[in-house]
C-alpha cells in the first residue's frame, strides 16, 4: 500500500534540493502533486520526471511571498484534483549573512517574507481546503539554527525559521479539532544547491558539526517529510521534528 495513495499535495521550493526530492517521493508514494517554485523550466522538468515514473504532478511557477500565488496553488489543487490533503511549505532562503550591525532592514524583511510570511500565506489558504477534506497534514521546513543551535551571522534566518515553530504550535492547537495536523521539520546540513558550504574546507567543517560526521542527502530529509505527511504520523502534531544528523547534541 502506497503511503500517500489518493492524497493531494502541494510542495513549495520544488525546483531543487529538499523540495524536489520530496515532490518526487510524494508522487512515488501515490500523491498527486502540485509543484511550486519561481523557476518554470525546472518545475516542468520535474513534472516530466514524475510522469516518466508513472506519477502525477502539475506545476505552477510563482513567488511564495505573493498572496495571490498562495491562493492560486490551492485553487489549482482543488480544480485539478479535487482538494488538498498535504502541504509541504518548504521554500526558503538563508538571506544576508553577517553581523547584525551590517544587516539592512531590507535584507531582514526579505528573509522574513521568504521564510515566515510565505508560510503564513500558504497556511491561510491551505488549512480551509484541508478542512473541506476532513483534515490533512501541514508541514513547514524550519531548521535547528535558532532552535537548538545559535550560528553567528544568521540573525534573520534564525529568527524567521524559529518563528515557524511558533506558527506550527498555534495552528496545531487551533485546527487539531478539525483534523488538521501541523508540524515543523528541522533538517541538519543538507547537500543542496543552496547549501552555505561552497568549498571542501567549509563542507568538512559543517560535516564535523554533526554526530554522524556527514550532511544529509535531500532524499533523507524527504523521507522525514513523508513520515509527517502520511498516516504513519497520525498522532503527531505541533512538533519540531529534528532530522539533523545529531548536530543539535554533538560536541565533538
Amino acid at each position: 500500500m502506497l503511503a500517500l495513495a489518493n492524497k493531494i499535495a502541494i510542495v513549495t521550493g520544488a525546483s531543487s534540493g529538499i523540495g524536489r526530492a520530496t515532490a518526487r517521493l510524494f508522487a512515488e508514494e501515490g500523491a498527486r502533486v502540485i509543484v511550486a517554485a519561481r523557476r518554470r523550466a525546472e518545475l516542468d522538468a520535474l513534472v516530466a520526471e514524475i510522469a516518466d515514473a508513472d506519477g502525477t504532478a502539475v506545476a505552477l511557477a510563482g513567488d511564495v511571498r505573493d498572496e495571490a500565488y498562495a491562493k492560486a496553488l490551492v485553487d489549482l489543487a482543488v480544480e485539478k484534483f479535487g482538494g488538498l490533503d498535504i502541504a509541504f511549505n518548504n521554500a526558503g532562503a538563508v538571506g544576508p549573512m553577517g553581523p547584525i550591525s551590517d544587516l539592512s532592514l531590507e535584507g531582514w524583511r526579505e528573509t522574513l517574507d521568504t521564510n515566515l510570511t510565505s508560510a503564513f500565506l500558504g497556511a491561510k489558504y491551505q488549512v480551509p481546503a484541508m478542512i473541506e477534506r476532513g483534515g490533512g497534514s501541514l508541514i513547514f521546513t524550519s531548521t535547528f539554527v535558532g532552535n537548538t543551535v545559535g550560528m553567528p551571522g544568521m540573525t534573520s534566518y534564525a529568527a524567521s525559521k524559529a518563528g515557524l515553530i511558533g506558527l506550527t504550535q498555534v495552528l496545531a492547537a487551533e485546527y487539531g479539532p478539525k483534523g488538521v495536523r501541523v508540524n515543523a521539520l528541522l533538517p541538519g546540513g543538507t547537500d543542496t544547491p543552496a547549501a552555505t558550504f561552497k568549498t571542501p574546507e567549509s563542507q568538512a567543517f559543517v560535516e564535523n558539526l554533526h554526530a554522524l560526521k556527514r550532511v544529509a542527502t535531500p532524499v533523507e530529509i524527504a523521507r522525514s517529510a513523508l513520515y509527517l505527511a502520511s498516516d504513519a504520523s497520525s498522532f503527531t502534531t505541533g512538533t519540531a521534528l529534528l532530522a539533523d544528523g545529531g548536530v543539535s547534541i554533538n560536541r565533538t
